[in-house]
């Protein structure tokens, strides 16, 4: 495994000097917890950092939605002592709208990242994420805007373009509008599925040599193993992890290499616990703790159907309570078995469809309350707007 020493090259850019400087005073983390919209939140990240991981982001937050609302800055962005490094990451198209949303935020984090990686339809419509690939000078001009006007430092977390060079250069103009740090999700924006096609490690690899700040590996990550072998091959400062960290919270931590340590069996909903005792700690919304479920007990639910049915159809007042519930339960089964997998009650096919079913009524509720968000919003300004001029009638 790469060390962080590795990383002290000495290099002439003052901009990288203090990028290096930066990530050093963070403790030259190399285990981060991706940005996940609804669910890198508090409590999920805390219980990442207990088993191994060094860093973390925020999930996805709205940039014009959270400067302008409240209610959503109080949901979406919470932290504690013990929840850093942090960098608290926002979607966003206009350069004077995530400068003010961000120096909210700055305060409590370690640096504001700029998502342009998300491939979701809603990021399509919202002009957002990956597809500001189609508009360079707009990102660069966003990145420069939020590194000359924040105390903290600006990161960048990207998707691929199919010819290398561009890519490489997409870094380098990050680097030089004053990215301290940049993450590389190895797959082209119209791969969506982090199960599917694998992430490009040589295309990672050519970024880490062609820019002088830190960069961080995302793509291919299910195993320690899997993260040592990125590490080594690409030089990269770190490694992060979505999809399998949300199986997996403990996928860092140094026992998934030790006999005995992998994980099976009971290992899931045992896992679900210490993160349901989190979020009773740190107030989350049931719809994050239930996405959470479901992603922990996942190898699971297949054969314990009934508890896959309770998760689904909860009953008025279900909370974190009825959830402890269902994971004591399949705790009992699993160790009252002897077995460390499931005999799946339904096909693979038909739960793959459930799952993508899920995904995308998700998909379309965050839509959705985005889309209400904004509404509430823009009629907040048309009242303000019709008060400002009935008050210049008043007084013409």
């Amino acid at each position: 495994m790469v060390a962080p020493e590795a990383f002290t090259q000495e290099t002439t850019s003052e901009h990288a000097q203090r990028a290096w400087t930066m990530f050093r005073d963070w403790g030259s983390p190399q285990y981060w917890v991706a940005p996940m919209v609804d669910q890198s939140e508090l409590a999920f990240r805390m219980l990442c950092r207990r088993h191994g991981s060094t860093a973390a982001y925020t999930p996805m937050l709205h940039s014009r939605i959270f400067l302008e609302d409240r209610g959503y800055r109080e949901e979406h962005f919470t932290t504690c002592e013990g929840d850093r490094p942090l960098l608290v990451q926002f979607c966003a198209n206009d350069a004077a709208t995530l400068l003010a949303a961000a120096k909210l935020a700055q305060d409590r984090a370690d640096a504001i990242d700029l998502n342009l990686g998300c491939p979701q339809r809603i990021a399509r419509r919202g002009r957002y994420g990956a597809f500001l690939m189609d508009d360079l000078p707009l990102v660069e001009r966003i990145v420069r805007t939020c590194a000359e006007g924040l105390d903290v430092p600006v990161t960048c977390k990207i998707r691929v373009f199919p010819e290398l060079h561009k890519t490489v250069e997409y870094a380098q103009m990050l680097e030089r509008a004053g990215a301290s740090l940049i993450a590389v999700h190895g797959r082209l924006r119209e791969q969506k599925k982090s199960k599917g096609a694998d992430a490009d490690w040589d295309v990672i690899k050519a970024v880490r040599e062609a820019v002088s700040v830190p960069v961080l590996a995302n793509g291919n990550i299910r195993t320690l193993h899997d993260v040592h072998h990125c590490l080594e091959y690409t030089g990269c400062a770190g490694v992060m992890s979505a999809e399998s960290l949300l199986e997996d919270p403990a996928l860092f931590s140094p026992l998934r290499l030790q006999p005995g340590g992998d994980f099976k069996g009971a290992a899931g909903p045992k896992l679900l616990l210490e993160y349901l005792e989190l979020a009773e700690q740190h107030p989350t919304p049931m719809r994050m703790v239930t996405g959470h479920a479901f992603k922990m007990l996942g190898h699971w639910l297949p054969e314990f159907t009934d508890l896959r049915d309770q998760m689904n159809k909860q009953i008025p007042g279900f909370g974190i309570q009825h959830m402890r519930g269902i994971a004591l339960e399949a705790v009992r089964r699993i160790e009252a078995s002897g077995r460390d997998h499931a005999v799946p009650k339904i096909s693979e096919r038909a739960l793959a469809r459930m799952e993508a079913e899920a995904a995308r009524a998700a998909a379309m509720e965050e839509q959705g309350k985005e889309d209400r968000l904004l509404q509430k919003l823009q009629a907040m300004r048309a009242k303000q707007q019709m008060l400002s001029e009935s008050q210049t009638a008043l007084v013409a």
